[in-house]
């Protein structure tokens, strides 16, 4: 690999006024020219989406970025065609983003989600497709029109398309929540967007939260009449059963029970053991179908090579978590893009639920990785939304039984069974399954533990920025 030798560490043979030095000056104030420009912008952005109306605002970004002509301030064209100049549509895209970002996260604070919505719809103006005369202003419109057509346009559209309620919405915007993970867990992206992308994010989650406990309490009341108690789940009339299901499991053998026994039971185990261990805490409770089985044995054939050459140690956090992460990754998508193997065998072949009930059991016995099995659940929505709802409802199934599951277990809302004949039954095994229709649903706010959505993801990107750095465990 070649270094580049800047300043007093030239050789002394070398004058500064050599063709490779004059190089490196140009290309350092080449970088200094654009930084300085893009602050200029965001500086100016920042100040008028807090002191001027939305509509100003909105107006200023259109002479700007579409229309390419005077604004308010004097500094800000120039600044762009210092981008536009330096040939750098990388850096252009990016000044281009972080700047919708600002005003975004400024809009959401405030509540004015409409003027969000008209901030996406400035990127459908006929002036961006027109030819321009002036060569600086086609390289413009040219760079606008590629990010229009970019996963960066795409992710953008999320945050105005929750509140398009006159369009018919596709299937995948009901997963919104996750599809905004992959944006702010990219540490590329710049802090405004990550942080829009989390706030967004949370409020969705809370919002189904809310919605299901409302659901859950209300749908059985016979002071509500059914057909005004809104379902926010699309199982329709199975909806109510599932939910039960799902709570179902409680008391001494609860799921968060049987994580705590399986953390305490592994803590001194080498990591082979580990592995073994691992792979009896998934299945047990699941029966001995012939779903179980397949699964027990790939399962098997894929820990079997991970991680080899750390298999006589003792096993610790930084195992624990990358191996949860290569294991959600075997169960959801291994190439990040499409269905994994594993994932569309379990589907064609069991129960959603009994899929979704392995992924549970591995984020209680490892907190750390949820956010990274959301952004795998983000890449099979992106992966099957190219499809009608009609033509993949086994997936659509699989995705609603998820977010129930993860909702019920892992938020902040304590979800609770009670019977209305015998309080003092526990809803267990299978005669409580053919009696659920004798139980209530109750919830309510419970404290804030270790799966609480900031505190987990704020350990999550430290323990990974950690961990990553552990000289002992390589990524496969």
């Amino acid at each position: 690999m070649n270094t580049v030798m800047i300043g007093n560490d030239l050789p002394n043979n070398h004058s500064d006024d050599t063709p490779q030095h004059r190089s490196i000056s140009r290309l350092n104030q080449s970088h200094r020219d654009i930084t300085q420009a893009q602050q200029i912008i965001y500086r100016y952005l920042l100040s008028a989406v807090q002191d001027n109306s939305p509509e100003d605002v909105l107006e200023e970004f259109k002479h700007l970025f579409i229309h390419h002509v005077n604004t308010a301030s004097s500094q800000l064209l120039p600044a762009i065609y210092e981008i536009v100049f330096a040939n750098d549509e990388k850096e252009f895209r990016n000044t281009l983003k972080r700047s919708c970002y600002i005003l975004i996260n400024n809009w959401d604070i405030s509540r004015n989600h409409e003027s969000i919505q008209k901030l996406v719809t400035l990127f459908s103006d006929p002036t961006i497709d027109k030819q321009a005369q002036a060569p600086i202003i086609q390289r413009l419109r040219r760079w606008v029109k590629s990010f229009v057509h970019s996963k960066d346009f795409e992710e953008l559209q999320l945050f105005a398309s929750r509140y398009d309620h006159d369009v018919e919405s596709h299937w995948s915007n009901r997963y919104t929540s996750y599809l905004l993970v992959p944006q702010y867990i990219n540490l590329e992206n710049s802090v405004e967007q990550r942080e829009a992308a989390r706030a967004l994010s949370k409020k969705l989650k809370e919002k189904f939260k809310f919605d299901l406990a409302f659901y859950t309490v209300l749908s059985e009341s016979i002071n509500f009449p059914k057909k005004d108690v809104k379902n926010p789940t699309y199982l329709g009339d199975e909806s109510l059963r599932l939910i039960k299901t799902v709570i179902a499991r409680r008391g001494v053998f609860s799921y968060a029970n049987l994580a705590n026994i399986f953390r305490q039971q592994t803590l001194n185990l080498s990591y082979q053991q580990f592995k073994d261990s691992l792979k009896q805490y998934l299945i047990y409770s699941l029966g001995t179908s012939e779903f179980v089985q397949k699964f027990d044995s790939h399962l098997v054939e894929k820990l079997a090579h991970l991680y080899t050459v750390h298999e006589e140690k003792i096993v610790d956090d930084a195992l624990i978590l990358r191996t949860a992460k290569r294991v959600v990754d075997y169960l959801t998508t291994e190439d990040h893009e499409s269905p994994a193997p594993l994932f569309l065998m379990l589907l064609s072949q069991g129960n959603p639920l009994t899929l979704v009930t392995i992924l549970l059991k591995i984020v209680l016995m490892c907190p750390y990785v949820r956010t990274h099995l959301e952004a795998r659940i983000a890449d099979l929505i992106r992966y099957y939304e190219k499809y009608s709802e009609e033509d993949c409802k086994w997936v659509v199934s699989f995705f609603e039984i998820f977010n129930i599951t993860m909702t019920i277990h892992v938020e902040s809302t304590d979800f609770t069974l009670v019977s209305m004949n015998q309080p003092s039954d526990e809803p267990n095994g299978k005669k409580a399954q053919q009696s659920l229709s004798q139980y209530r649903i109750f919830s309510q706010r419970r404290f804030l533990s270790e799966f609480d959505e900031d505190g987990t993801l704020e350990i999550e990107e430290s323990s990974t920025e950690k961990l990553s750095n552990d000289p002992r465990i390589d990524d496969v």
